[in-house]
C-alpha cells in the first residue's frame, strides 16, 4: 500500500508541475507525428474521448495501457476512421492474458492518404509523377496488477513517417496507471503518451544545388548540398481522469467519465462522456471533446454499439461513433471487437 501511495503522489506531482509550466504562447503545430494524437476506438470516441479511467477494451493500449491488465480473457479490435479531408486511419489492437505474468498487447496504426500528383511552380498541373504519405506506429504493451485495486502498464512504440522520398523514425513509450478508489464505483486513471525521442525527415528531397559565392563568376554554382532538417518533439500528452459506475445492474449499466489533458503542443482541455448498456447487448454513448479549449473544431460526440455472443464465451462487438468537427464537418469511426 505504501508503494501504491508513493506512485500516485509521484504521478500527481509530475502532472501538476507540467500544468504549472504551461506555455502562454500556443505551441500548436510544433510537434512531429501529429497522427499520434488522433483518438482511437469508436467506443472511446463516442464517449467524448474520456477514456483514460475506463480503458477496458483493446483501445486501452492507446489511452492507458494499464487497462489491459484488468481483462480476464483475450481480445482483438479493428478500428477504421474516416478522418477529415478524406484521410483514413486504421487501428489494430489486441491483448493476451498471461495470468500471473500480466497481460501483453500489440497495436498498429497506419494512414491512407491516397496517391497525390507532384506539382511545381513551373508545372502547376502536375509533372506526371505522384507521391504518397505514410504514418505508421507499432507498439508492444505489457501491463500487470500490483494489487486488486492498482494496475500499471507500459507501451513502447516505434513511429514512422514518410512523404515522397523523405522518411523519419522515432521511438516513444506510453505509461499508465489505474486505481480503484475506496469510493464504490470510482476509478482513477492517469497516463503519459508519446514520451520519447525527437523526429526529423531526411531523404533525397532535401538535396539541392548550391552556389556558395553568387557574387563570383566562373565558379561552380551547382554544388550538391543537403538542407538541414529540424528535429521536433513527439506530441506528448498527460491525461488524468475519473470514471464512475453510476448504475451496475444485470439489465442496466451506466458509466460516466471525465478526463483532463495537458499536451505539449496545445492548451489544456477536458473531455466528458458516458455510456449506457442495456442487457449487455446494446449500448449508446455521448460526450463532449476539448471542453474549455479555445478555437477547437471538436465538440459533441455520440455513438452506439451492439454485442453478439458466439460459441459460448466468444463475443463480437460492433461500435460506431460520430464526432462533430464544426467547419471541418464530421469524423466517423467503425470498430469490430472480438472477445475470446
Amino acid at each position: 500500500m505504501r508503494y501504491i501511495k508513493f506512485m500516485l503522489i509521484i504521478v500527481i506531482l509530475f502532472f501538476s508541475e507540467s500544468v504549472n509550466n504551461a506555455q502562454i504562447v500556443s505551441k500548436r503545430g510544433t510537434t512531429a507525428a501529429p497522427f499520434l494524437t488522433i483518438s482511437q476506438g469508436a467506443r472511446a470516441t463516442g464517449m467524448g474521448s474520456a477514456f483514460v479511467a475506463v480503458a477496458d477494451d483493446p483501445s486501452a493500449i492507446f489511452w492507458n495501457p494499464a487497462g489491459i491488465a484488468r481483462q480476464n480473457g483475450n481480445a482483438f479490435m479493428v478500428d477504421h476512421t474516416l478522418w477529415i479531408a478524406d484521410l483514413k486511419y486504421n487501428f489494430l489492437a489486441g491483448f493476451l492474458n498471461l495470468g500471473s505474468f500480466g497481460t501483453i498487447g500489440v497495436s498498429f496504426i497506419n494512414s491512407d492518404y491516397g496517391e497525390m500528383p507532384v506539382t511545381t511552380i513551373d508545372e502547376p498541373d502536375g509533372t506526371g509523377e505522384s507521391f504518397a504519405v505514410n504514418d505508421i506506429a507499432f507498439s508492444v504493451a505489457w501491463a500487470f496488477n500490483i494489487t486488486d485495486n492498482f494496475s500499471i502498464g507500459l507501451n513502447p512504440k516505434v513511429v514512422y513517417q514518410s512523404i515522397w522520398n523523405m522518411t523519419g523514425y522515432g521511438a516513444a513509450i506510453d505509461m499508465g496507471i489505474l486505481y480503484n478508489t475506496p469510493f464504490k464505483g470510482i476509478t482513477l486513471g492517469m497516463s503519459i503518451s508519446n514520451f520519447g525521442s525527437k523526429m526529423s525527415l531526411d531523404g533525397n528531397n532535401s538535396v539541392i544545388l548550391y552556389d556558395p559565392d553568387e557574387a563570383t563568376t566562373g565558379n561552380n554554382g551547382r554544388i550538391p548540398a543537403r538542407l538541414q532538417m529540424e528535429q521536433w518533439d513527439l506530441p506528448m500528452t498527460f491525461r488524468v481522469g475519473v470514471s464512475y459506475k453510476a448504475i451496475e445492474m444485470d439489465m442496466h449499466k451506466l458509466i460516466l467519465a471525465v478526463d483532463a489533458a495537458h499536451p505539449n503542443n496545445d492548451y489544456e482541455s477536458m473531455n466528458v462522456g458516458g455510456e449506457y448498456v442495456f442487457n449487455d447487448l446494446f449500448s449508446v454513448r455521448a460526450g463532449y471533446k476539448s471542453l474549455f479549449l479555445q478555437d477547437s473544431e471538436e465538440s459533441f460526440t455520440f455513438g452506439a454499439g451492439f454485442k453478439q455472443y458466439l460459441f459460448g464465451n466468444i463475443s463480437m462487438n460492433f461500435n460506431y461513433s460520430y464526432s462533430d468537427f464544426s467547419r471541418l464537418q464530421e469524423v466517423q469511426r467503425f470498430s469490430l471487437l472480438i472477445n475470446f
